[in-house]
């Protein structure tokens, strides 16, 4: 159902910003009965947090007016542009909950349509063909200070233009040999209005058409006619395409086409040690920086989805960013504190060492095992409980022993005793080494009384995770990290110089609790005071469990950038 003009009020749609506030406007005055709005990527690489901006806004508006989204495929540049990418894209749409209107559709399904309205332009003698080379059209062009001046070919004649058009469509010439253009001003102060190319000659396989067409529209001329053939209202896209909208009117102004959609702009998501640029981005995957684009260290958002990162999540931190024209770059902290405000909302608790260090309780019984009910979340009952396994054999972190330590050190020190996260309290007695001095393991001692409830006569130094050692199970740890060291990779001369050499680190020897044997593809877990991880989405099973860590607890680099 269709929501009304009166019921779409500023008051009911909420939070609203310019683009809301035009549309308000709109559907008021009568402008508009209802809204349709569209998304249109290109199917050349996977979609990045850039992208989900743009899809929330796009999709999240037609949501709110009771309106439509539509879903089209830019498949203009067939060299560039793979059916797996398409797959890929329209995955993470359904992913972050969001649903199209209708089939997708495709820029291809309009080339019959786009070839006629081009032949309409000849016709008017707004079109030409032009058989100056690349170089000698930028030459030609002119320059921000400097008015270009008219293609030789300019003047040819409407008949002469159409046949050699004609000729183009049926690959009579070579790549690049000639190109159609639109007669507009050589002189405009926007470049963008300097005669472009609308139609040029590539000899490629389409990923729908196949090889039924060696000629293909360019992006401007095909994006605001689509939109109009497809009855979009308001044509929401980035800021980098406002120089771009004198075109996008003039297009429509000049065919025979009713609907006349609004372009509106808004700031892209510019994203603090991250990299947006698709081509830069496929340079990551082809030099083997990273494992392909779904990698965890990935800014797209399957690589996101496979670290952990929730739809949720990412459309709370999208919500936050707002939808202004101001150019800003966002910090990368933002984003990390809606996951981890997600997270620890909803993720079920675990216990994982990532480091083992093996502890002997010499007074405890050998052949010993005792089951112990554990919540799931502290803080959430209906979750329900996790069984954990205590026995004489358990292993704790490395980073939770020191020999002798200050005051301030709440883990476990020699002489001194600690409590195990829902178990017992423990007195670390001996030490163990090996030949060369490493501690290999710990003689320590329990307190039977101290199963829930605190020990009398003495104080714990603090509370440290553990797990088993005949009850846990072997874990492959993948901890990630910002891909890249400075906040702004782009500005380098050279951004693969900037890419963190500490950005993957794996661990092959991790114990984690019998509990996440069970963990399917894809959940996430807090492993309890070492951060969010989550089973990876291909390569975790029950027989070889695999984590991937989603973000710290606290912001660890926080420190590192004030000092900076």
């Amino acid at each position: 159902m269709i929501m009304s003009k009166d019921e779409n009020t500023a008051e009911d749609i909420k939070p609203t910003n310019f683009i809301r506030n035009i549309i308000n406007k709109d559907l008021e005055s009568g402008k508009h009965q209802s809204v349709q709005t569209r998304f249109p990527p290109e199917p050349n690489g996977f979609l990045h947090i850039g992208h989900a901006k743009s899809i929330c806004i796009n999709f999240g508006i037609a949501e709110d007016y009771n309106g439509l989204c539509n879903l089209r495929f830019d498949d203009t540049n067939p060299a560039k542009e793979e059916s797996a990418y398409a797959e890929a894209i329209a995955k993470d749409i359904e992913w972050l909950g969001f649903k199209w209107n209708g089939d997708i559709r495709h820029s291809a399904d309009y080339f019959d349509k786009l070839f006629a309205f081009a032949e309409e332009l000849i016709n008017k003698d707004l079109a030409y063909v032009c058989e100056l080379s690349m170089e000698e059209m930028r030459s030609y062009r002119g320059t921000l200070t400097e008015v270009g001046k008219n293609s030789p070919h300019r003047e040819r004649s409407v008949e002469e233009n159409l046949a050699m058009f004609q000729a183009m469509k049926a690959g009579e010439h070579k790549d690049g040999s000639m190109a159609l253009r639109v007669k507009i001003d050589m002189g405009s102060p926007n470049i963008n209005m300097r005669d472009p190319v609308i139609y040029r000659i590539k000899t490629a396989h389409h990923i729908r058409t196949g090889n039924d067409w060696c000629i293909y529209p360019t992006y401007d001329f095909t994006h605001g006619i689509s939109d109009a053939i497809e009855g979009i209202t308001h044509s929401l896209c980035t800021l980098e395409f406002e120089d771009h909208r004198p075109l996008y009117d003039w297009f429509l102004d000049n065919i025979s086409i009713d609907c006349h959609p609004q372009q509106i702009e808004f700031s892209r998501l510019n994203l603090e040690h991250t990299i947006t640029s698709k081509r830069k981005l496929n340079q990551l995957v082809v030099d083997g920086i990273v494992d392909g684009w779904d990698d965890p260290r990935m800014p797209t958002i399957s690589g996101m989805r496979r670290r952990g990162y929730s739809a949720s999540a990412i459309k709370d931190f999208i919500g936050r960013t707002g939808v202004t024209k101001k150019v800003h770059t966002v910090e990368m902290s933002l984003l990390e504190n809606s996951v981890r405000e997600d997270l620890g909302e909803n993720a079920p608790r675990a216990m994982a060492v990532l480091n083992p260090l093996k502890i002997t309780l010499t007074n405890y019984p050998d052949d010993k095992v005792e089951s112990i009910q554990a919540p799931k979340h502290p803080q959430k009952e209906e979750m329900g409980k996790r069984e954990i396994f205590f026995s004489k054999e358990i292993f704790i972190d490395q980073d939770d022993f020191r020999e002798s330590a200050n005051k301030k050190y709440k883990r476990l020190v020699l002489g001194k005793a600690v409590r195990l996260r829902n178990a017992y309290v423990i007195t670390c007695d001996e030490i163990i080494r090996d030949s060369e001095d490493n501690i290999i393991e710990l003689k320590c001692s329990y307190d039977e009384n101290t199963l829930g409830k605190n020990p009398e006569g003495y104080k714990p130094k603090g509370v440290i995770h553990w797990v088993s050692a005949s009850h846990s199970k072997v874990a492959t740890i993948r901890l990630y990290d910002r891909l890249f060291n400075v906040a702004n990779p782009a500005l380098e001369d050279d951004f693969m110089t900037t890419v963190n050499p500490n950005c993957l680190q794996t661990i092959d020897n991790a114990r984690v609790e019998m509990s996440l044997t069970t963990a399917l593809p894809e959940a996430v877990y807090q492993f309890e005071r070492e951060g969010y991880f989550c089973a990876d989405r291909y390569q975790h099973s029950t027989d070889n469990l695999v984590f991937n860590r989603t973000v710290t607890l606290r912001d660890s680099w926080a420190k590192i950038e004030a000092k900076n």
